[in-house]
C-alpha cells in the first residue's frame, strides 16, 4: 500500500516537474532558455528538449548554436552569443541589462528556432 503511495506521488512530481520545464505554445527558444536558468545549466539538455517538443526540423540547432559561441551549455548562448534587447530591458548604473521583471514573449510561429525581438545578437570581437 505505501509502495504505491510513493510511486503516485513521483508520477505527480515527474508530472510537475514536466509541466515547469515544457516550453509554452508560441515561446521561442531564447526566452525558454532564460526562464530555464532558474533550473541551473544543464549543458544543452533544455535546447534539446525545445527542438523536440517545438522545432523538430532545426536539426542544426545545436551547431549553430556552438558556432555563435554556446558551444557548451545555455549559459554560453547568453554570454557569448544572444543578449537582451535595450528597447525591452533597462540598464543599470553598471550598464548591465536589467531582467527583472522579465517581459512576456513576444512569440514566434510554430516550428521556429530563432529569438523573439527581446532578443538580439551580441557583437563579435575578432
Amino acid at each position: 500500500m505505501a509502495l504505491s503511495e510513493v510511486e503516485e506521488l513521483e508520477a505527480e512530481l515527474r508530472g510537475l516537474a514536466d509541466d515547469l520545464t515544457s516550453p509554452t505554445p508560441g515561446e521561442c527558444l531564447l526566452c525558454y532558455l532564460y526562464r530555464m536558468l532558474e533550473f541551473g545549466c544543464k549543458r544543452h539538455d533544455f535546447t534539446r528538449r525545445y527542438q523536440r517538443m517545438m522545432a523538430p526540423r532545426a536539426t542544426a540547432l545545436l551547431r549553430r548554436l556552438s558556432r555563435m559561441g554556446g558551444c557548451c551549455c545555455e549559459c554560453e548562448v547568453f554570454l557569448n552569443a544572444y543578449q537582451p534587447h535595450p528597447r525591452y530591458f533597462g540598464v543599470d548604473e553598471d550598464g548591465e541589462f536589467v531582467m527583472e521583471p522579465m517581459p512576456e514573449c513576444h512569440g514566434v510561429r510554430r516550428g521556429s528556432s530563432q529569438p523573439c525581438c527581446l532578443w538580439q545578437r551580441r557583437p563579435r570581437y575578432t
